[in-house]
This record gives structure tokens, sequence and C-alpha cells, in this order.
């Protein structure tokens, strides 16, 4: 079952537009909670909000090997300088090693790409923002 990660911002219409694919980033989320964890930043599903069944399909899909995704059933909202201060630290690593994720590489960082503009309108506006997860 593919699974897709996506940003949400508060308000009904933040002003911008928030789309960002994230099915590479589901699909390569246990290899970036490593990275994140390598380079001392906070994982980016340490910002998501989902149901358990969501976290349990994620995990069955093979995007987290540990099992222990964070379960948030309630909405909750995070600094977005937090998330983008992420985004920016994994979009320099895999620039200067471009093979850290192999075949998935190219997809991944294209995505963060999408995360960071959504993320410094995001600051821009002083809005709080959340992942969720999307299964389809």
């Amino acid at each position: 079952m593919p699974a897709c990660l996506y940003i949400v911002v508060e308000g009904e219409d933040p002003g911008f537009d928030i789309f960002v694919n994230g099915h590479a980033l589901a699909r390569n989320e246990d290899a970036l909670e490593r990275l994140a964890t390598g380079l001392n930043v906070i994982p980016l599903l340490s910002f998501l909000c989902a149901d358990e069944e969501a976290v349990v399909a994620l995990v069955e899909n093979g995007s987290d090997e540990s099992g222990e995704l964070p379960f948030r059933p309630q909405p909750q909202w995070f600094n977005p300088l937090d998330g983008l201060l992420t985004v920016q630290i994994l979009l320099n690593h895999l620039d200067y090693s471009p093979s850290s994720l192999g075949s998935e590489t190219a997809a991944v960082f294209l995505e963060l790409r999408e995360y960071e503009r959504v993320l410094r309108k995001t600051v821009e506006r002083g809005l709080q923002w959340r992942l969720e997860l999307e299964l389809a």
C-alpha cells in the first residue's frame, strides 16, 4: 500500500500552494530517520500526526523497521523553523552525498525541496505546520 507524507499548514487557506508529493519520503523514511539522527536534527516523522491504523500501515510497508513511530491521533502543530532546519540539513547532506539513498536519492531530494518551499512560506507567514500520512 503506497503512502504519502504531506504537509498541512494551520488555517483553512494559508495563502499559498502547500502541495508536496511525499511518496519518496514515505518510502525512505527509515533511512531518512537514521540520517537525521546521525546529523543531530529532528527526524521528519517527529512532526507526524497520524492515527494508529496509518502508523501501523507505514510500519508494515517497511518505512520504519523499529515499529516505534510517533502516534499522535490529535492534531498537533509544530514550529516551521524546526522542520525547515531538518529539511535543509538533509538536503545539504544529499547534495554532498548523492548516493546516500541509492536510486531513491534524486526523488527524495526533489520532495525535500518541495518541503523546503512550503516551510519557508510557512515561516514567512508566521504559521505552524505538521505532517500527515495518506495511505493510497
